[in-house]
C-alpha cells in the first residue's frame, strides 16, 4: 500500500490556521495527515473513448443508438475530470433521445457545480417526471437545493433519499447538513437518534461520530487507514474524510482549515465521487462570499 504520513505545516502556521483568535486548544495532532498518491487516469477509460468517438464519427447508427452512445462517452468524460466534454455529451444525447433520464441527471449534477440552479432544478424535475422511482435524483436535486440556500426543500429530498435505505451513513449526512442550516440543536438531535440504525463496522460512523462531537478530528485521522489494503482504497476514503473534515471545520467557523481539507479532499482525483464533485464548489461558494484568507488569492 503506498501512502505517506507527512507533516503538514500550513494547518497550524502562516495565514491559515486551525485556531481563532481566542481559541486557545492546541491542533498539533492535525500537523501529520495521511496522504494518497493521486489516481491517474484510467488507460482503459481512454481507450474506451477513443473507440466510441470512432463509433459516433464513422458508423451509421439510429438516432436511439447515438444517443446511448453519446451518454456512455459523456460518462467516461465525467469519470476523467473532463467535465466540460461531459456536459457537451450529456446535451448531444438527450437531443437524439430526449427521454434518457440519466443524462438529464448529469446534467444537473454539472449545473449545480457551476451554481446555474435553476438549470439544475429543471434537470432533476425532468428525470422525477420521467421516472418517478429514480431516487438518486432526489439526492442531486437536494444537493442543488443545498447549495442554492433553499435548505428547508433540500431536507424534504435528503429525506425522501434517506427513507429508502436509512443504514446508509452518507444519506444521513446530507440530510443532516441541510438540517443543520435550519435548526442546529435540532439537527444534532436527529443526527444522533438515526445514527443507531448504522453499521458500526461502517468506516463512515466515524465520520457521524465526529459531527456529533463524540470523537476528535485528531481521533478521526488517525484512524483513517484503519483496514485499508490499497492505495485506490486509501484514496476513496480520503477524498471522502477530508471533505467532510471540511464541512466539520466549516461548520465549527475555522474557514482557513475549512479551506485546507477541501483542497485535500480535491487532490485525491476521485472525479466521481460526490465529495471530490463538491469540494470544488465548496471553494468557489466560499471565495464568492469573502471567507476565504488572501493567500489562496496569491
Amino acid at each position: 500500500m503506498s501512502m505517506l504520513l507527512i507533516g503538514i505545516t500550513l494547518f497550524t502556521q502562516g495565514c491559515v490556521s486551525l485556531k481563532k483568535p481566542d481559541d486557545n486548544r492546541s491542533s498539533a495532532a492535525l500537523n501529520q495527515l495521511v496522504i494518497a498518491e493521486p489516481l491517474s487516469i484510467n488507460v482503459k477509460s481512454e481507450i474506451a473513448i477513443a473507440r466510441l468517438s470512432e463509433v459516433i464519427n464513422h458508423v451509421k447508427i439510429s438516432d436511439e443508438q447515438k444517443a446511448q452512445l453519446y451518454y456512455d462517452r459523456g460518462v467516461l468524460f465525467d469519470s476523467v475530470g473532463l467535465r466540460a466534454l461531459a456536459r457537451i455529451d450529456f446535451s448531444q444525447a438527450l437531443k437524439y433521445n430526449a427521454s434518457l433520464t440519466d443524462a438529464y441527471n448529469f446534467l444537473g449534477i454539472h449545473f449545480t457545480q457551476l451554481t446555474e440552479f435553476s438549470q439544475a432544478y429543471d434537470s432533476f424535475d425532468s428525470v422525477l417526471e420521467l421516472d418517478p422511482a429514480h431516487e438518486y435524483a432526489h439526492l442531486n436535486r437536494g444537493i442543488a437545493l443545498y447549495y442554492g440556500d433553499r435548505p428547508v426543500l433540500a431536507a424534504q429530498d435528503f429525506n425522501d433519499f434517506h427513507y429508502k435505505q436509512s443504514d446508509d451513513p452518507y444519506r444521513l449526512l446530507w440530510l443532516y447538513l441541510a438540517e443543520h442550516d435550519i435548526d442546529p440543536v435540532l439537527a444534532k438531535e436527529k443526527l444522533k437518534e438515526r445514527a443507531s440504525q448504522v453499521d458500526e463496522r461502517t468506516w463512515a460512523k466515524q465520520v457521524i461520530y465526529l459531527f456529533l462531537g463524540e470523537i476528535s478530528q485528531e481521533m478521526f485521522i488517525s484512524e483513517l487507514t484503519n483496514n485499508v489494503q490499497s492505495n485506490k482504497a486509501l484514496t476513496d476514503r480520503l477524498c471522502e474524510a477530508y471533505f467532510y473534515l471540511g464541512k466539520y471545520n466549516q461548520i465549527i467557523g475555522y474557514e482557513g482549515a475549512a479551506v485546507n481539507f477541501f483542497k485535500l479532499s480535491l487532490s485525491t482525483n476521485v472525479y466521481e465521487f460526490v465529495e471530490h464533485r463538491y469540494a470544488r464548489l465548496e471553494l468557489d461558494l466560499m471565495q464568492t462570499k469573502k471567507v476565504l484568507s488572501p493567500v489562496l488569492n496569491k
